[in-house]
């Protein structure tokens, strides 16, 4: 008797790391577990499709994560989206120029913004947009693109 009461114990003791494992890998995948608050600056840029991206994805720069999306906007002029980053502060020394583009990771199609620095010596600060953008890439628009390129042939 006292050697399955030690068994319940100690199997009860792995369904309970079990479900801690769980929620902190839910919190990673979700991106929730790095709210980093309001350290850091935010920039802006401005896009003409954003895709699937959404607020809270990784900002990256070189495969490191540089920051987060803050929010995404329409500009009812342009019609275009306005993303916010907010750009850790360790990062200060990023170039005025530098490019943003909306890429895909992994094989679930998450989307973030990728970063390559310019070559001016002026550096981004709180408030700055950044002009040079790439947007998403649309799958179906490329499919319907090669497709009536083929029908012209």
């Amino acid at each position: 008797m006292h050697i399955s009461r030690s068994i319940e114990i100690l199997v009860g003791f792995f369904v309970a790391i079990g479900f801690v494992a769980m929620f902190f890998l839910s919190m990673e995948v979700s991106n929730l577990s790095s709210a980093n608050g309001d350290e850091g600056y935010d920039v802006t840029a401005r896009f003409e499709n954003v895709g699937s991206l959404k607020a809270r994805a990784p900002v990256a720069m070189a495969g490191v994560t540089v920051g987060r999306i803050t929010s995404i906007k329409l500009d009812p002029d342009s019609f275009e989206a306005i993303v916010t980053m907010n750009i850790e502060a360790q990062y200060d020394k990023l170039p005025f120029d530098t490019n943003a583009s909306i890429l895909t990771a992994g094989l679930l199609g998450e989307q973030y913004v990728g970063l390559e620095p310019g070559g001016e010596e002026e550096v981004l600060m709180e408030g700055s947009e950044l002009e040079l953008t790439q947007s998403a890439l649309v799958l179906e628009q490329i499919i319907g693109q090669f497709l009536f390129n083929n029908e012209s042939e």
